[in-house]
């Protein structure tokens, strides 16, 4: 980490080292050789009678910080405030930054520098420019090219994309609906399939695909990197499609469950 200490409101992955009455001390598992306490009134809401029924030694957990004191390193934590998905999503991102330090090892071992000359070298500019090391492992797999242009250059980068593409899986994600397609002209089923043409196809790492269930209804699916692009990428090909059908006689509708 670049930061000696936390931010107030930071979440945080902790890892028990004593629970006693009044509380909890914790390391600070992004944070070496920096430590927290959780008062037992931060534990869990209501009273807490047994403090060892919430938390106990050796326990991984996520705390959000409430209050730090740098001339003191002093960190105060508060377990109750966190709820279950950034709990998840926090252990996530931390086992994807230990992964990340792994692979990061590994770039070294092929560029013939150690994991803090790697550090020193591009690690912290990595970090500075795509959020998180593990991000840049990521964009990287996508896309090879990404280092060169973002700006960095330098004998490590054939390895960094090697090792990027060898054991990064790209995240993917999946939204499903429903089409009604509909056209009584004479040459109706000519524009039907146009139109649904038009919401079917590939466009860089956004897959959308027309399955037909029964007349006038279609199963839509789409696999994207993210809900955003997904979500952005369906709705211009739905709105360039209805109109299509709607300008020929026709009608369309979209629908995210079936009735």
């Amino acid at each position: 980490m670049l930061n000696e200490l936390p931010e107030r409101g930071e979440l945080v992955v902790c890892t028990v080292s004593k629970a006693k009455g009044f509380g909890a001390f914790v390391e600070l598992e992004e944070y070496p050789n920096k430590r927290g306490f959780i008062h037992i009134k931060e534990v869990a809401p209501g009273w807490v009678k047994n403090i060892r029924e919430y938390v106990r030694e050796g326990q991984r957990i996520v705390c959000k910080v409430m209050d730090v004191d740098p001339s003191k390193g002093y960190v105060d934590l508060s377990l109750k405030r966190v709820n279950d998905h950034q709990k998840r999503e926090k252990i996530q991102q931390w086992k994807n930054e230990q992964k990340a330090k792994k692979l990061l090892e590994m770039v070294g071992e092929k560029a013939g520098m150690s994991l803090e000359e790697c550090y020193e070298a591009f690690g912290h500019e990595l970090i500075r420019k795509f959020g998180t090391l593990y991000s840049a492992f990521e964009e990287t797999a996508r896309n090879e090219h990404v280092l060169i242009e973002e700006g960095f250059s330098n004998g490590w980068i054939d390895a960094f994309v090697e090792i990027a593409k060898e054991n990064i899986v790209i995240p993917f994600v999946e939204i499903k609906g429903y089409v009604e397609m509909k056209c009584p002209t004479p040459d109706g089923i000519i524009h039907i399939k146009k139109a649904l043409g038009m919401i079917e196809g590939k466009k860089d790492e956004i897959e959308i695909t027309v399955k037909y269930l029964s007349a006038p209804l279609y199963r839509v699916e789409v696999q994207a990197p993210d809900y955003k692009s997904a979500e952005k990428e369906l709705k211009r090909r739905l709105d360039k499609s209805i109109e299509y059908i709607t300008q020929h006689g026709g009608s369309g509708k979209f629908m995210r469950d079936l009735k």
